[in-house]
């Protein structure tokens, strides 16, 4: 067993989701039905981390919630050295 860090953790969850979430509508579908998708790599990395399957969840929960966050920023932030500042304003 050899410790694996948060980044890798929310990057080896990330893939594994675009490939077996990629065509569903997270808003649509239940988060029960994509935990259980999730749920073999979860189980991958608790064995690869010594960690337990639910440790494993939150993690990830935790590292994506401040992964979605930060991006939020980082777009905010572009746009207001763009010059938009209300989103609404937008042409399109």
């Amino acid at each position: 067993m050899n410790a694996m860090t948060d980044e890798e953790i929310l990057k080896e969850l990330n893939k594994y989701a675009e490939n077996v979430l990629g065509d569903i509508d997270p808003q649509k579908t239940p988060v029960s039905t994509q935990l259980d998708k999730l749920k073999p790599k979860m189980e991958e990395l608790a064995l690869k981390s010594g960690l337990s399957v639910e440790d494993i969840f939150i993690r990830y929960m935790d590292l994506a919630s401040t992964q979605k966050v930060k991006m939020e920023q980082n777009f905010k932030d572009t746009m207001e050295r763009a010059g938009v500042t209300d989103l609404g304003s937008l042409p399109y």
